[in-house]
């Protein structure tokens, strides 16, 4: 190669290889990381929901606030109690 991107299907066996040589036959089967991508998508879902703020997660992941939002902000749940609770704090309170 001279230096070129690598063509989508290469990348592709290498991964499917070495997720079948490190996951177990169930991890394997199951949609754990059949994609690259997938693996991404967790990762930003997971610091969200985790309350790193979305200005770190779009700088650390290469996007726009507005970008990151509009693809990740359907995957952030379960934060009322704590959003309530540090809105709460700042008004001098509980």
């Amino acid at each position: 190669m001279n230096g070129g991107d690598l063509p989508t299907i290469t990348y592709r066996r290498a991964w499917t290889k070495a997720r079948a040589e490190v996951l177990s036959e169930a991890e394997y089967a199951s949609p754990l990381g059949r994609r690259v991508y997938g693996l991404r998508h967790a990762c930003l879902s997971t610091w969200l929901n985790a309350g790193v703020p979305p200005t770190q997660v779009a700088a650390w992941a290469g996007h726009s606030v507005d970008v990151l939002l509009k693809i990740y902000a359907k995957c952030i749940v379960g934060q009322d109690e704590t959003a309530k609770r540090r809105i709460s704090e700042a008004l001098g309170g509980g």
